[in-house]
């Protein structure tokens, strides 16, 4: 009962943003492609309905995701939304009317399973509600400048994987970092009251590096195959938010022998994921009027 709270608001999070990367992902590829970063990329989404009610269904995301976090570890919030991915095929099957081949559904088994393996085995303890500044400047710093030096590496390279992955592993770091201030924000909104969360500069950090996360996904997106960008946004997001609960929350999971199944069920996890990065409906999401562009495209 204690994570029942956290875990069902997690789940409808990750639901949230299947539907919303449905969405957006398909508004994202209606608008004219670059090699660079282009600060008119969110004025033209915003032009489309479809991007819009993709915005609506992120924003019901970050509700739940706030009171998972407010009511649970970063530890056992955000490895959950490994499954969005699974989520965002079953949603885009059904809002598109396309079916998932056997090998997808045997692909989401992998996730789910393998999942539920590493969160037993390493069963994450602890909830601690504030964190002092000491903590947060190495880790933001160390966070921060590891998104900045990807994003330069992906300006640096043509469109396809490894600008996609560079993009897609910066994306990763900003979720997670907008998990944790999110996190620290909603403690101070439940003990506080709503003057501190608003004079609170977690509030504002976390809304920063939010927008920042948005916007390197958009560009994500268009960079190159989702099989180079997916993988790395699911996996690096569950791993830097393991890490940051450890060393900013104080929260503890099991180590010594549990790692051997940790390692099995992120293995099962990563499987999963890039087998599910590769099928046709998947790379339908990606682009859908380059007939020449699939999971091997460049």
């Amino acid at each position: 009962m204690h994570t029942l709270l956290p875990v069902s608001f997690a789940l409808g999070a990750a639901l949230s943003n299947a539907v919303a990367t449905v969405l957006q992902r398909r508004a994202a590829l209606s608008v004219p492609r670059s090699d660079g970063f282009r600060a008119r990329l969110m004025l033209d989404l915003l032009r489309r309905p479809v991007w819009l009610a993709g915005i609506l269904a992120v924003i019901a995301a970050a509700v739940c995701q706030a009171v998972a976090l407010a009511t649970g570890p970063l530890t056992v919030v955000q490895p959950l939304f490994v499954l969005e991915l699974p989520l965002t095929l079953i949603v885009a099957s059904l809002l598109l009317r396309r079916h998932l081949p056997r090998v997808g559904w045997v692909a989401v088994t992998c996730v789910v399973a393998g999942l539920g393996v590493a969160l037993a085995a390493s069963s994450p303890t602890g909830n601690r509600t504030h964190v002092p500044l000491d903590r947060w400047v190495p880790a933001l710093a160390v966070c921060i400048g590891a998104v900045v030096v990807l994003a330069l590496a992906a300006l640096r390279r043509p469109e396809g994987r490894a600008r996609a992955a560079c993009l897609g592993t910066a994306t990763a770091i900003s979720y997670a970092v907008t998990a944790a201030l999110m996190k620290a924000a909603m403690h101070i909104l439940d003990d506080e009251g709503v003057a501190a969360f608003f004079t609170a500069w977690q509030t504002y950090a976390f809304a920063a590096v939010g927008a920042g996360a948005l916007f390197l996904l958009e560009n994500a997106m268009q960079a190159g195959p989702l099989v180079a960008s997916q993988p790395a946004i699911t996996l690096g997001d569950a791993t830097v938010s393991m890490a940051l609960g450890i060393i900013i929350y104080e929260e503890h999971v099991r180590s010594g022998w549990w790692l051997l199944p940790q390692l099995l069920g992120v293995l099962m996890i990563a499987t999963g994921v890039f087998t599910l990065s590769r099928i046709p409906l998947t790379q339908s999401l990606v682009a859908p009027d380059e007939p020449g562009r699939g999971a091997d495209a460049p």
